[in-house]
């Protein structure tokens, strides 16, 4: 694991990086326990504003778990494995910020998990996305439970049933990739998203992750209500006042 932090103006922006490319950034539970650990960490960062996961190479995001290490498991040791595939998502997913993945080739098993646990997903046009886990005797669990609400009941489905792989347009047309761009412009369709959040106020962006979070759980009459509250929470600081004033004399001086 690699970890690449960017001191900018606006806050922090970190690059998380699965560093195992001569095995496509397979993950054992070592590897599993090295995310968690980062991302636990990353979430005390008061500077915070944005992380990016990735994996390393051109080939492979991430190639799902490490089969040569779970193929001989009993019961016991399965649980800690899978247990660790769970952290790891959870760990993403409790960041107080959004989490883009960089998906740059295979993104299979876990490592789709991972990606589904992320806030914003861009992938490459020869990226390719699987959930082959029933092909080698165990259903898909944990973060799998995220994807009917990114790709429906209906294509998540196929992917946990057949196992088979989906190619990048295919991600794109189902709804599990937000953005899809050739290879060579990855880093920049990376930077938009990154520039995007970084505009927005930082109590903000920490309270929107919290209400989407929250959205996974609550009715709708009790989102609603958490959303009034948090847009109340905002009035903290100065952030709302400030940029909204902003906002104005732009479009006062004609650069809205």
């Amino acid at each position: 694991m690699t970890v690449r932090l960017e001191v900018r103006e606006a806050g922090h922006v970190v690059h998380v990086t699965v560093n195992n490319p001569e095995r496509r950034n397979v993950l054992g539970i070592a590897g599993k326990k090295a995310l968690t650990g980062v991302f636990t960490k990353l979430a005390r960062d008061r500077a915070l504003r944005v992380a990016v996961l990735t994996g390393a190479g051109d080939r492979s995001f991430i190639a799902g778990a490490d089969l040569a290490e779970m193929k001989d498991l009993a019961p016991r040791g399965a649980k800690e494995e899978h247990t660790w595939t769970h952290r790891a998502c959870e760990a993403i997913r409790d960041l107080p910020v959004p989490v883009i993945a960089r998906i740059n080739g295979y993104c299979f098993g876990a490592g789709m998990e991972l990606a589904a646990s992320c806030d914003m997903r861009i992938g490459v046009t020869s990226a390719k996305f699987g959930m082959p886990e029933v092909r080698f005797g165990i259903p898909s669990g944990m973060e799998a439970c995220l994807l009917p609400q990114l790709v429906g009941w209906g294509k998540t489905r196929e992917l946990v049933y057949t196992g088979d792989h989906i190619d990048a347009a295919e991600a794109l047309r189902c709804g599990f990739l937000e953005k899809l761009v050739e290879p060579a412009a990855l880093d920049t369709g990376v930077e938009r998203w990154v520039s995007s959040i970084l505009a927005a106020g930082p109590l903000a962006i920490r309270l929107q992750k919290k209400l989407v979070r929250d959205w996974e759980r609550m009715t709708i009459a009790q989102a609603v209500q958490t959303g009034i509250r948090a847009c109340v929470a905002a009035r903290r600081t100065d952030e709302p006042k400030r940029l909204m004033q902003a906002f104005l004399d732009r479009k006062k001086g004609g650069r809205a």
